[in-house]
């Protein structure tokens, strides 16, 4: 056996023991979150935080909207404490600060100015006046539709259309023959995925997921008119196969010059107006959310924000985190990498008393007035027990939106009849709700 010289042995112990402090030292978060655009962008630039935080290593990890939500629903509600930052929404939020799964957020450096956060953001991640999450991004829902297209053929988009309209948009504006589509839209089942866009259909259409006593809807006139409505819509001017799309699938089908219209997440304008992203940025129109007999949850609201779980044994770093990556810092850093349009939208005050910004964005003001005028405590044309514009927020909503999803995902794709499917869900809704208390099934 050959010997090691004292001398080295002492350096290679004086090695080893400088690595184990430096192990020690170190601060890793694993930080879940979704792969969407904006979420892309925070994890490139994280390289600035790194640099300004040399002691803190980012464990990222990036999945589909809806794997995610799974991973994350499984790990906090079991406690398991995989994550230090998590991404969720205004869904999540409320509930899980009630279950203390998340941490309460009260401590904020100096700089970080939190009363600049939008007032009707920052209420759906709050209980009790107290915040849970930070937003990240927020989004009212609005129409994209390509302007060269509309002139082309003499159309003229309103800037509050009707469902209506857009279907009679569509229909003259199909031209598969040169892979262009009369709209594109979410068909991908999730309850944050198609049901997003059907809850909003049904919204306008004067429909509601239950009515004051708890009693699913899923069987109404209402509810009826508008999932025939979106399956006859989408199998007859939307692209092949589209129950597999959903926004990711949808931005990338509009940015390729695919979609005459979409309508989808505010939050896209950053990226169909993106010259390295899009094909078709100078030819991109905006308008409102369709309505059709009330505009009354039309328009969804929703955030993305960055929490902390209560399983994190790493609250400070954590917290040092998510406040930088919410900042008026990290916009302007977004700004100077991306343009400033590519700003995170929705969150802040600032953002859009920024002259600048609302110049450069030509979805600036659509964007802040779906996100101001969303009535998340009122969100449909009759009243209803629950919160939420485009979910209901309780535990089963879940569940019973992901059920609902599935379903009407197989009407789009041919498997099922809209007739047939909305009486089924209606009574396995019905169970769920009496299972879990709200009512007595009749």
């Amino acid at each position: 056996m050959k010997r090691s010289h004292p001398v080295s042995t002492a350096l290679v112990g004086l090695g080893l023991l400088l690595g184990a402090d430096s192990a020690l030292a170190a601060t890793t978060l694993t930080i879940g979150t979704v792969n969407n655009g904006d979420m892309i962008r925070m994890q490139a630039l994280s390289k600035t935080y790194k640099e300004q935080h040399p002691d803190v290593e980012l464990n990222w990890v990036v999945l589909e909207e809806n794997t995610l939500r799974q991973r994350l629903t499984t790990d906090i509600t079991t406690g398991g404490g995989q994550f230090d930052v998590i991404t969720i929404g205004a869904y999540e939020a409320p509930m899980w600060a009630r279950k203390s799964w998340i941490t309460p957020l009260e401590k904020f450096s100096p700089t970080y100015d939190v009363d600049d956060l939008m007032p009707n953001v920052r209420k759906q991640l709050s209980v009790d006046n107290k915040l849970y999450a930070l937003p990240f991004y927020s989004e009212g829902s609005i129409t994209y539709y390509r302007t060269d297209l509309f002139t082309a053929k003499g159309l003229k988009m309103p800037e509050e259309p009707t469902w209506e309209q857009i279907r009679g948009f569509a229909e003259k504006l199909h031209d598969p023959s040169k892979n262009v589509y009369g709209i594109c839209l979410r068909g991908k089942a999730g309850w944050g995925e198609n049901m997003a866009l059907v809850t909003t259909i049904v919204n306008a259409y004067g429909g509601r997921w239950f009515d004051e006593n708890w009693e699913p809807q899923l069987n109404s006139p209402e509810w009826k008119q508008a999932v025939t409505f979106y399956v006859d819509l989408l199998s007859k001017f939307g692209p092949p196969g589209p129950s597999s799309n959903g926004f990711n699938e949808n931005l990338t089908l509009f940015n390729s010059g695919k979609c005459a219209m979409w309508v989808d997440a505010s939050v896209a304008g950053a990226f169909v107006t993106d010259k390295t992203q899009s094909q078709v940025t100078d030819k991109v129109g905006f308008a409102k959310a369709p309505r059709n007999v009330t505009e009354k949850g039309s328009s969804w609201l929703w955030t993305w924000a960055l929490a902390i779980p209560t399983s994190s044994k790493q609250q400070q770093a954590a917290s040092d985190f998510i406040q930088w990556a919410t900042s008026k810092e990290y916009g302007t850093l977004v700004a100077k990498k991306y343009g400033i349009s590519a700003m995170p939208p929705g969150t802040r005050k600032s953002t859009y008393a920024n002259a600048e910004y609302m110049k450069a964005t030509p979805f600036a003001r659509i964007t802040l007035e779906a996100i101001q005028t969303a009535n998340p405590d009122s969100p449909t044309l009759k009243p209803v027990p629950y919160t939420g514009v485009q979910f209901a927020t309780i535990p089963e909503f879940q569940a019973i939106g992901t059920q609902v999803g599935k379903s009407i995902s197989g009407a789009l794709a041919g498997t099922t009849k809209v007739d047939a499917e909305l009486p089924t869900l209606n009574e396995a809704v019905k169970r769920t709700m009496s299972r879990a208390g709200y009512y007595k099934k009749k």
